[in-house]
């Protein structure tokens, strides 16, 4: 194919038209100049990125940390995506609106992060409410005592239950 491309003396219209897309379709999706540049450094980011030591100091940033304190000690947890706080400490950034602490009960508060849904107060799993019961149980009949107390002579034995005469196999009309 690269020997037709270097002269159209011998082509007609059509396959000369044909050779232009062949072209166009070699080159349809390769990138060239700065946006090639750019790529390829893309990939070499991936590729270091993928190796286990580049990603070991990736992770102990400390913008990938979270900026919360307890007891004057820094928090070790990884914080979440697009934020600086990792679950635990979610609630203590202002800005957030997708977790609410859990209101907990009377005897108990709780102050876990729970995810802000469509509810008034979004509950931890441990405080969340059911609705009532919508199953009634069936109440027990009571057995008279009468037939709890019935003699077992009324029933037979499996020695008894067998047949005593043989029934014919075949059915005449």
């Amino acid at each position: 194919g690269s020997s037709l491309l270097t002269g159209p003396e011998g082509l007609m219209a059509k396959e000369r038209e044909n050779l232009k897309r062949l072209k166009y379709l070699r080159r349809y999706r390769q990138r060239y100049g700065v946006e090639a540049l750019l790529h390829r450094q893309l990939r070499e980011r991936r590729a270091l990125a993928s190796d286990g030591t580049a990603q070991q100091a990736h992770t102990t940033r400390s913008s990938q940390r979270c900026l919360a304190f307890v007891d004057d000690v820094r928090c070790s947890n990884p914080s979440l995506p697009m934020t600086r706080h990792c679950l635990t400490h979610i609630c203590q950034d202002t800005n957030q609106m997708l977790f609410k602490p859990c209101q907990g009960s009377e005897e108990v508060p709780c102050n876990r992060p729970v995810p802000a849904s469509l509810s008034e107060e979004p509950c931890c799993p441990l405080h969340l409410r059911l609705p009532p019961q919508l199953y009634v149980p069936e109440q027990v009949l009571a057995v008279p005592q009468e037939l709890e107390a019935a003699p077992t002579e009324l029933y037979l034995s499996a020695a008894e239950l067998q047949p005593t005469e043989s029934l014919p196999l075949e059915f005449s009309d």
